[in-house]
């Protein structure tokens, strides 16, 4: 469902105007928990919010948002998927990525996507607030709580663990279950490539098969813990 705002005209109490946002999110509790949270500051102004990619690009090109949030979750892909989408149109533009994904892997694809800040859904208010307020004033300069710490993992990762963004993007389809001609034309890329991508993942996570791959990588803490498809 997607809700649009009146666009009424505000200005914060210096007269500059508000934060334009633009939130989006899979699941319509998280999405409305944001806009009560955003309407209690007079420097925001949420001005629509989505549960899906193609609508957000929409809205962002018709809307001019200053900021968006997104989870990761969406109803037609995935909210990292968005980020990049809109970083490589509006290099000005605040975004900020909500998760219940806490882990390193996660962090380290939202700033590749060129993301403004990345934010536990567990996090506090304040702490969102103050993202969305930093993704507006620095939308380039990339904010996380427990970034440092993570760098320092991954410097002290040996080089054979440390996956490429197209190595870890095929290792989460890997987990979701998926087949290799699957992941290849969910990649766009061949057949022979998708292969040499999983062999290189089965390389370095010392695995023979999906399962081994795994568990190897839930052992690493390359993925967050889950039902693991046999195969």
């Amino acid at each position: 469902m997607t809700r649009a705002f009146p666009a009424t005209p505000l200005t914060v109490e210096d007269g500059r105007p508000p934060i334009r946002l633009l939130i989006v999110d899979g699941h319509p509790v998280t999405r409305s928990g944001v806009a009560r949270v955003a309407d209690g500051h007079d420097d925001l102004q949420v001005v629509a919010e989505t549960g899906s990619i193609a609508e957000a690009l929409r809205l962002a090109d018709a809307l001019h948002p200053h900021v968006v949030t997104t989870g990761t979750s969406l109803l037609d892909g995935d909210g990292l998927s968005l980020a990049r989408d809109l970083r490589d149109v509006y290099a000005t533009m605040g975004i900020v990525i909500l998760t219940s994904h806490g882990e390193d892997d996660a962090l380290f694809r939202a700033l590749e996507t060129g993301a403004s800040a990345f934010v536990s859904k567990a996090a506090t208010m304040p702490e969102i607030i103050a993202a969305i307020r930093h993704a507006a004033a620095a939308a380039t300069s990339f904010s996380a709580a427990g970034l440092a710490q993570a760098l320092r993992r991954r410097q002290e990762t040996p080089d054979r663990l440390r996956l490429s963004a197209r190595e870890r993007e095929v290792l989460g389809l890997l987990q979701e279950g998926r087949s290799v001609p699957t992941i290849a034309a969910t990649l766009c890329i061949s057949l022979s490539t998708a292969k040499t991508y999983v062999a290189r993942l089965y390389d370095k996570l010392g695995a023979t098969n999906r399962a081994t791959a795994l568990m190897a990588a839930v052992r690493l803490g390359l993925v967050v813990e889950q039902a693991v498809p046999v195969g």
